[in-house]
């Protein structure tokens, strides 16, 4: 059970708990004599319930006043999932519409149909262990790998402030990789990079990336979140134009992802529609069998014992306020 005491040395109140079996606690009364009067089970039956609940109460308080509590402990738990981290573009540009300007009225910018279409997918897997990065100027560790829904949404959710302008997304990789490379429990393993552009990536950065990924099998997921009107990832240079990582980044990088010898993915998205379209794809991709660690957390019970000793107490109460004191004939005279 796990069970354990704040304050253990209370246990040496435990022999007062005998008190109720030894002595009872209902007023006594004179009879001449009961010598002849036939057992009466059901009142021998009241007379140990109420002492029982007499003992009941006195460990009840002991327990209470010690501070029972339920241990932390880890449980081993198996399902279909992976261990996702969702790195998340805070660059400025994600603030705009999919048109490419600033929210009006009613529309949504492409940061907020994204935080809103993860929420979504993060509910509907019950067996996951997600992270939470995001990237711009430089790379920022959200929430480590957890099993915790709500920790998930809540971290997806702080990422409604303004965005910077920059889009570092080599290190944003980076960081993503070392969050997966901190758990070394067996499982599939995701990265799914959610972003409206890409910038160049330093070749050193580059050579860095392609070791990391070299060294455990990872899969990777790009949701390409498409302003209208620019270069898509499969765009083509036309003759005589510049075929460039400075000058169509997107193109770029995903080449440097199907270089990778990795499981890659890239899902074009031009609005939140497309975006729920690819979110629900990645989720049939990954389901693979897992099995992984599930804390559970110190649980305080001295709560439950002071409400069971309550419950005694009354019963007792209700006992002590049910006596009626038989008068003798000699003292009504």
């Amino acid at each position: 059970m796990n069970l354990a005491l704040s304050t253990p040395w209370v246990l040496l109140l435990l022999p007062l708990a005998l008190l109720p079996l030894l002595f009872s606690s209902q007023r006594e009364q004179s009879y001449p004599s009961i010598g002849g009067i036939e057992a009466d089970p059901l009142s021998l039956a009241i007379d140990w319930t109420l002492r029982i609940a007499g003992t009941i109460a006195i460990v009840a308080l002991i327990l209470g006043l010690g501070g029972l509590h339920r241990l932390g402990r880890t449980i081993e738990k198996s399902g279909e999932g992976a261990h996702i981290v969702l790195l998340i573009d805070r660059s400025s540009s994600m603030d705009n519409t999919f048109a490419g300007r600033a929210p009006e009225g009613g529309e949504e910018s492409k940061s907020a149909a994204a935080r809103r279409l993860l929420k979504d997918f993060i509910v509907h897997r019950d067996h996951d262990l997600v992270g939470v990065a995001a990237f711009s100027t430089s790379p920022m560790h959200i929430l480590p790998m957890t099993e915790h829904k709500d920790a998930v949404m809540a971290a997806v959710d702080a990422m409604d402030r303004e965005g910077l302008a920059m889009t570092n997304v080599g290190r944003g990789l980076a960081l993503s990789l070392d969050m997966q490379e901190a758990d070394t429990s067996p499982a599939a393993r995701v990265i799914v990079l959610v972003s409206d552009g890409a910038a160049v990536i330093d070749r050193k950065v580059q050579d860095k990336l392609r070791a990391a990924f070299a060294r455990r099998p990872i899969n990777l997921y790009w949701l390409f979140l498409r302003t209208a009107g620019t270069p898509g990832i499969s765009t083509v240079p036309a003759p005589g134009e510049e075929d460039t990582p400075q000058a169509m980044p997107e193109r770029h990088l995903d080449k440097f992802f199907k270089s990778l010898g990795i499981s890659y993915r890239a899902f074009e998205a031009e609005n939140p529609e497309a975006i729920a379209l690819a979110i629900s794809e990645i989720g049939k991709l990954e389901r693979s069998p897992i099995t992984y660690l599930e804390r559970i957390p110190h649980e305080d019970l001295s709560a439950r014992v002071f409400a069971v000793a309550a419950a005694a107490l009354l019963v007792l109460l209700a006992a002590k306020l049910s006596e009626v004191r038989l008068v003798s004939t000699r003292e009504e005279a």
